[in-house]
């Protein structure tokens, strides 16, 4: 298993823990599927926990401005952020 797909399940488990996602399994979470809006539907409230989690979970620290729509729209563009982050 690479280090980014190590990665996304990581992600996927946080997110389902984290926000308490009643009947959602990490597997059942696409890589590429929007994670605000249409796709997990998760709003800002959801972002600022998620955050926290993966600042905790990593051991990185994100700072507000890289709090995009880029970075976290689908789990597969937010674990290449934390990939750079933790090489």
């Amino acid at each position: 298993m690479s280090e980014v797909a190590a990665i996304q399940d990581r992600i996927k488990r946080l997110i389902v823990e984290s926000l308490n996602l009643e009947g959602m399994k990490p597997e059942m979470i696409d890589d590429q599927v929007p994670l605000f809006g249409d796709g997990l539907g998760l709003d800002s409230v959801d972002a600022l926990e998620l955050v926290v989690a993966l600042e905790k979970e990593f051991g990185i620290k994100i700072k507000s401005q890289e709090i995009g729509r880029e970075v976290f729209s689908s789990v597969s563009t937010l674990s290449e952020f934390i990939a750079g982050r933790t090489d």
